[in-house]
């Protein structure tokens, strides 16, 4: 377990790392917090959430995930937790795995007169986990744009829609989550009054919110839009295959009927009858040829 002191607030603010369980059990007995609260710091499947105990408020945030796999499926994959106690003197902040967040935010901030209680803080943390969205959503945005001049363009590009698949599954979890995090946002006045941090936090949260759904939409419309070519390309080869049987399905038959080897068949003893069937059956073909193109089925 690391335990940093963050000094240069007015407020007592400890941030942990990497804790065991023995770890938040002292965490626990030292600070007088439930350790049942304490225990989901190392549960990796709780979602966003704020809680009023006792003597603390406590928060749960998932920030994007640096080292997540390019086709995480799942909110564990594809985020990490940072889980915070705080009230008017206190502010702890525990994570399991590294991360920049506490630190940038400590530096941006310490000594600023406006951060006066660490709800203040609190707002600007979770303002900085929503910000590690914009990035991967900026590099989704862009790769929708390559998908849909290639498509467009007809170029093959492998696994595409594995791919397409892949980026929506990414988005639809960012954008689940969004809702997860509005529910949050809008529970924190009920505990603190209105304040401006709080109001920055929330219309940054607007502004990914919307970012997420315009990019959902996209992806929504680019493979349906891949769905719709990919359908006309298998009815363009469908309708040339049909033209061809339509050209050949009369003259298998003409074969068919002079076949059939009966003896009383008189075409068959005509000496011109051989050469008179091939002129028919081009004729027949050319026939059809100019009913199609007049039709524009050709």
């Amino acid at each position: 377990m690391n335990i940093q002191q963050i000094t240069g607030y007015n407020f007592n603010w400890i941030d942990v790392s990497m804790p065991s369980e023995a770890d938040l059990r002292s965490l626990a007995l030292q600070y007088n917090l439930p350790f049942t609260a304490v225990s989901d710091c190392l549960q990796p499947d709780h979602l966003p959430k704020i809680e009023q105990l006792d003597n603390y408020t406590f928060a749960i945030f998932r920030m994007y995930d640096v080292n997540a796999v390019p086709d995480a499926g799942s909110f564990q994959k594809l985020t990490s937790k940072l889980a915070v106690f705080y009230t008017n003197e206190l502010l702890l902040t525990i994570h399991r795995n590294p991360t920049d967040i506490v630190e940038k935010v400590a530096q941006k901030y310490v000594n600023n007169p406006l951060v006066k209680r660490p709800y203040e803080m609190v707002c600007k943390l979770y303002k900085n986990v929503l910000e590690t969205f914009l990035t991967p959503l900026n590099l989704i945005d862009k790769e929708i744009d390559v998908y849909e001049e290639r498509i467009f363009l007809k170029k093959k590009i492998p696994e595409l829609l594995k791919k397409l698949y892949t980026i929506k599954r990414k988005t639809y979890l960012i954008k689940r989550l969004n809702l997860i995090n509005k529910m949050v946002v809008e529970l924190m006045p009920m505990q603190e009054e209105r304040h401006p941090f709080y109001g920055d936090l929330h219309d940054y949260l607007i502004g990914i919110e919307t970012l997420t759904d315009e990019i959902y939409d996209s992806i929504q419309s680019l493979l349906n839009l891949y769905l719709t070519l990919s359908s006309q390309k298998t009815n363009e080869v469908m309708r040339i295959l049909t033209a061809f049987s339509a050209f050949f399905l009369p003259l298998t038959f003409i074969v068919g009927v002079y076949g059939m080897n009966f003896e009383s068949m008189p075409e068959l003893k005509l000496y011109y009858g051989y050469p008179m069937v091939l002129i028919g059956m081009a004729a027949i073909s050319f026939g059809i040829w100019i009913w199609f193109k007049r039709k524009g089925w050709l």
